[in-house]
């Protein structure tokens, strides 16, 4: 037993001192890097490897980082993947967020010392970025946008509604159970195809909480159908809620079939309802904008208090809407001459991969039909796993038994690490 090499194991607070792991732990926390250090330990004791080599084996399978999300190259042609998180944030929103992350004036007047409206600057913001709005407010997501709206304004109360907007928003949730959870009472009208203004005439009265507009984001209805717009709907004896879900703040001539809240308005909604991680660019948030008493009673409903953004989300969105173009306006924009240059310039080195055209789309629920013609590197299908479990993980899709990386969603300062992710695969 003297020579038992299970003796020549270091002890864990010896481990512990090596520099190595005490810087980590100041990032990583003691707990992450004392659990490296006895997995280690243990191999140690199987023979697995050298005592001597024990903090290396630690350090080595230690967490780049303390949180399990990891960066991804989106390589898939979907501009807001919903899987991947949908819209990327700009540079300047991911330096708000940090300069937001310690003890910030969010609800303090800093010249009179006295509280302050949280989120102001963010608020005056998105109210500068639409001033149709008369007022506007920020709640955690679009689905919580409505369902504010819907519990203050409709609890006890019905909604009137076309049967083909009543749609599902993803992961199974479904827009009529959303909207009936908050109290309020669906009703129902038109066909699944053709909705008339007389079918939301014939609705609405004494019981009516408000008319209510969806955008089927996430589809497109094609054939014998037909639809009410905010600007008739508005003419009718109720309020009319726009739920335009993409984000799209005003019209854009790229998403010519994309609604809009500065439109919606003009036509005369009420209250537009929207994301800000989809086509806007920014972080998740429900974004409320309209007349100024229903956003003041839906800002002190107390609802509000439960579906209020934290700071962080405040300082993005600000950033994102006061920022330069952000990763998803670039991408939706890009050039394809451009992005098949780069295409090109990637293939060089890369004597596996050849460059094919590609299409790419929106994702996120915004503008379905839209298709934005693209570039690829084609690769053996074989390459896809490989890719997705590298560091960084790489995104592509399969088509007919090829992997293919379409660049318009890979920012182009990320090139070369796309690249060293498809070599280091070979």
């Amino acid at each position: 037993m003297a020579d038992d090499p299970r003796r020549a194991v270091p002890r864990t607070d010896t481990v512990l001192a090596d520099p190595r792991l005490a810087a980590a732990a100041g990032i990583l926390g003691r707990a992450t890097v004392k659990a490296a250090v006895a997995a280690a330990q243990e191999r140690a004791r199987r023979g697995e490897i050298a005592p001597a080599d024990v903090a290396t084996a630690a350090a080595a399978a230690l967490p780049a980082r303390a949180a399990g999300l990891r960066p991804v190259l989106n390589a898939t042609g979907v501009v807001l993947h919903t899987n991947l998180g949908r819209a990327p944030l700009s540079p300047a929103a991911v330096d708000a967020m940090v300069a937001a992350a310690g003890t910030t004036d969010v609800e303090l007047d800093l010249a009179t010392g006295k509280r302050a409206r949280r989120g102001r600057t963010a608020l005056a913001a998105l109210a500068a970025a639409v001033p149709d709005a008369a007022a506007v407010h920020v709640v955690n997501n679009g689905a919580a946008a409505l369902v504010l709206a819907a519990t203050a304004l409709a609890a006890g109360r019905e909604i009137v509604v076309s049967r083909g907007e009543l749609v599902e928003i993803g992961d199974g949730f479904r827009l009529p159970d959303l909207l009936a959870s908050t109290g309020a009472r669906l009703r129902e009208v038109g066909t699944t195809n053709r909705t008339t203004l007389a079918d939301y005439a014939a609705a609405v009265g004494p019981s009516t909480g408000f008319v209510l507009k969806v955008h089927p984001s996430n589809f497109v209805v094609t054939g014998f159908t037909s639809a009410v717009d905010a600007a008739q709907l508005s003419t009718l004896d109720s309020p009319v809620v726009a739920d335009i879900g993409s984000g799209l703040l005003a019209p854009d001539p790229l998403l010519p079939d994309e609604p809009d809240a500065a439109t919606a308005l003009r036509q005369g909604a009420t209250l537009v309802t929207a994301s800000g991680d989809k086509l806007l660019g920014g972080p998740q948030a429900g974004l409320l904008l309209g007349d100024a008493a229903t956003v003041q009673r839906l800002r002190r409903h107390p609802l509000a208090r439960a579906l209020r953004v934290d700071k962080l989300t405040l300082a993005a969105l600000e950033a994102t809407l006061r920022g330069p173009e952000t990763p998803t306006w670039q991408a939706l924009r890009a050039a394809p001459s451009t992005v098949e240059a780069r295409a090109r310039a990637l293939a060089a080195d890369l004597p596996m991969a050849e460059v094919v055209p590609s299409v790419a789309v929106v994702g996120g629920g915004g503008a379905p039909g839209l298709r934005l013609p693209s570039w690829a590197l084609s690769l053996p299908e074989g390459y896809q796993q490989p890719l997705r479990l590298g560091d960084p993980p790489v995104l592509g899709r399969v088509e007919r038994g090829r992997l293919l990386l379409d660049l318009r969603t890979v920012p182009p300062a990320q090139d070369p690490l796309l690249g060293k992710a498809i070599l280091a695969c070979t």
